[in-house]
Order: structure tokens, then C-alpha cells, then sequence
């Protein structure tokens, strides 16, 4: 009965100290850390629920913090997403930027095609925000800003390409949003159907671009009733 009393007793006092020893064994985040955090779980939520599905009190909740300390890293949900957003861009543009190296032109719209959809494959969160309408008030970080500037990248080799075949290389913005737009369209869709595989669907985006610039009009005509 003696040694019942006295295990009762340990295993309270080992219950009584158990909390204190793993508050103690919890290590603290750094401002930078936890920042991170709070980036990586905004970012996993924005892609499964959207902007206006998702809560300051969700994301406080998953990384177990008050409220407060979110506002204090990114004065709110909008600051948070807008971070989450702007990474996503330079990743994408970066990717873009690298994989435009020297080669045929040819090559080098096989490369603009991959980049987007290596990018789609390893960062399906990011692009599953990205392809959502912004709802913070800005200039960037929409889809169509994203096209914008990933033609951008595209504009100079068309431009070149253009003026060796003796067409206007003026109307090379315009043949550089279609053709990225294509692109990111058809990748939106590949993003949830994942077939064919990604090299077949890069061969096949070159495919309908390419062929489509090699028999370009150099003054296109409208075949139907309305010129207007």
C-alpha cells in the first residue's frame, strides 16, 4: 500500500513537471523563422482555399501563434499574400529567364515551354495562386500580369526573328502575348489533367507555335464577311 501511495505520488509530481519540461524543451523561432513559417503555411492555404477561404485566425492556428504575431510580419492577411505572390513571380520569371539561352528560335520556344511547365510541376501551389484573380488592389501579381511579363522576355527574340524575315517587328509584342498566353492557358490546364506527359505537351505547344510562325503572312487578310 505504501509503495501504491508512493508511485501515486511520483507519477503526479512526474505529471506536475511534465508541461514545464517541454515548454522548456520548445524551442524558440527567430523573427526570420517564423516569418518563414508564416509564409509557407499562407501559401499552402491561399492554393487549397483561395484568398477570401482563408483567415488570419486559420494561419495563426497552423503555426501556433496568436493573431497578433501575423500582423506583426505582414500587417495582415493582404501582406502576407501579396509576399506569397511576388515570390511565386520572380520563381517563374527566373525560371523563364534561365532557360532563354542561346539556340534556334525553334529551341528556344521549346525552352520557354518547359520552364513554364517544369515550373507548374514542382510549384503547383504557387501556380494555383497565381492563375487566381489578385484581390488586393494592385498592379502585379495577376495572371495577366504574369503573361505580360513573361512576353516581355519573349518580345526580343520574336522582334529578331521578325526583322530576318522581313516582317514588322513592331507587331512583335502582340505575337509574344498570344504565344506565352497560349502557353500558360494550355498549362492551367495540365496542371489538374497531368497527361499527356510534359515533354509530349511542350512538343505539341511547338508544334501549333512554331508552324504557325514558319507560314506567317507578312500582311495576314481577313477571309470572312466582317473587315471591320
Amino acid at each position: 500500500m505504501i509503495d501504491d501511495v508512493a508511485t501515486d505520488s511520483s507519477a503526479s509530481s512526474e505529471n506536475t513537471r511534465a508541461p514545464s519540461a517541454r515548454r522548456a524543451r520548445r524551442v524558440r523561432m527567430t523573427g526570420k523563422e517564423r516569418r518563414e513559417q508564416l509564409l509557407d503555411i499562407g501559401r499552402t492555404l491561399f492554393a487549397d482555399k483561395g484568398f477570401e477561404g482563408t483567415s488570419v485566425e486559420e494561419i495563426a492556428a497552423r503555426a501556433g501563434v496568436s493573431k497578433p504575431v501575423v500582423y506583426e510580419h505582414f500587417g495582415g492577411k493582404e501582406g502576407l499574400y501579396a509576399v506569397v505572390v511576388d515570390r511565386e513571380m520572380r520563381q517563374l520569371l527566373d525560371m523563364v529567364t534561365s532557360a532563354l539561352t542561346a539556340g534556334h528560335p525553334r529551341e528556344l520556344l521549346e525552352q520557354a515551354a518547359f520552364a513554364l511547365l517544369d515550373y507548374i510541376e514542382t510549384y503547383t501551389d504557387g501556380f494555383r495562386i497565381l492563375v487566381r484573380d489578385s484581390p488586393v488592389a494592385q498592379s502585379t501579381g495577376t495572371f495577366a500580369s504574369l503573361i505580360s511579363d513573361i512576353a516581355t522576355q519573349v518580345e526580343d527574340i520574336l522582334g529578331l526573328e521578325f526583322k530576318a524575315r522581313g516582317f514588322d517587328p513592331k507587331l512583335a509584342p502582340l505575337y509574344a502575348q498570344a504565344l506565352v498566353g497560349m502557353v500558360a492557358l494550355t498549362g492551367q490546364w495540365w496542371m489538374n489533367a497531368r497527361k499527356p506527359k510534359k515533354a509530349e505537351v511542350a512538343a505539341h505547344l511547338v508544334n501549333l507555335a512554331w508552324h504557325g510562325l514558319e507560314n506567317l503572312e507578312s500582311k495576314p487578310r481577313l477571309i470572312g464577311h466582317r473587315k471591320s
